[in-house]
């Protein structure tokens, strides 16, 4: 070990002895009453030395006031170098710092909220580039050549979101809506997978429902189907007693809702009345004294129990 070495770790006895200037400086770069006691120092070097005090600032526990002191070669007199506040060893710290776009959640955005899209995201590509554009001496390139040259088709200056909702005839935005390419970006074959991964795993045929099921929504009266690829896989849920409804679901996926699962019977019908209108049924006005199934009693008997 050289000699250099070992004078920077052995503290200089004039900085080690500051500890009333390192206070005074910690005391003056804090609010009052939060520079606590000394707990140490550590040698920086040849003639540098920093002072640890103790912080009693509420919400840094662990840290301390670090008040670094040096003095030149051959010079008496200890100045001040610089005063921080550091964390120590059981010192408490704010979590790492992560980027927004790793902190968002599904369900975060909010109405107002603007959710900017990266420029390079892996689950979008463009709509329409050059390379799907028709060679020269295509039918379709003279049609839609013919088309602007009548209609004076040009592009309609601003962002996308002043453009008109529905474009000029004959402008480029209306042939690109036409031919489905008025969108400036696709989903990607990435971004595809990733929906359909998504979609699976919520409502998919590895959930509790799907496997409690009677049969699978491709069989089901309430699926509604959807276009494009994703259509091949999924549908969209119409059924409102559906823990499903209204969400895009696999065509593997099912529920206690399916339309064929319990078809209720209709109920019984009664038969129609049946009315003879040929036959006449005569029905006296007053009953005859004699058509009641307890007879008549005679005045004898009635005169016993009292009645006149």
């Amino acid at each position: 070990m050289s000699a250099a070495t070992t004078r920077s770790r052995t503290p200089d006895r004039l900085c080690a002895e500051a500890v009333d200037l390192a206070r005074a400086a910690a005391e003056e770069a804090a609010a009052p009453g939060v520079v606590g006691e000394h707990v140490g120092l550590v040698s920086e070097g040849d003639r540098v030395v920093t002072h640890f005090f103790e912080c009693k600032e509420l919400g840094y526990r662990g840290w301390r006031w670090a008040v670094t002191v040096a003095r030149a070669s051959r010079a008496k007199i200890v100045t001040l170098d610089e005063v921080v506040l550091l964390p120590g060893s059981d010192a408490l710290l704010a979590p790492e710092w992560v980027p927004w776009s790793e902190r968002l959640r599904p369900g975060d955005l909010g109405p107002g909220d603007l959710l900017p899209t990266d420029q390079d995201d892996l689950r979008l590509e463009p709509g329409y580039t050059g390379e799907e554009e028709p060679p020269p001496n295509s039918l379709v390139s003279h049609e839609m050549a013919e088309l602007a040259e009548a209609e004076d088709a040009d592009v309609t200056p601003g962002a996308p979101a002043t453009q008109p909702t529905t474009p000029n005839r004959g402008s480029i935005a209306a042939v690109a809506e036409e031919l489905g390419m008025r969108r400036a970006r696709v989903l990607s074959r990435y971004g595809l997978h990733v929906a359909a991964d998504r979609w699976e795993e919520s409502y998919g045929p590895k959930t509790a429902m799907a496997q409690a099921a009677p049969a699978t929504c491709m069989s089901c009266g309430f699926l509604t189907p959807i276009g494009g690829s994703l259509g091949q896989a999924f549908g969209v849920c119409a059924n409102e007693f559906s823990p499903a409804d209204g969400r895009v679901v696999s065509l593997s996926y099912g529920c206690g809702g399916h339309s064929e699962a319990a078809v209720m019977p209709k109920p019984p019908q009664p038969a129609p009345p049946v009315i003879d209108e040929t036959r006449v049924d005569p029905f006296p006005l007053r009953p005859a004294r004699d058509s009641g199934s307890v007879p008549e009693a005679g005045d004898e008997e009635t005169a016993e129990l009292g009645h006149s």
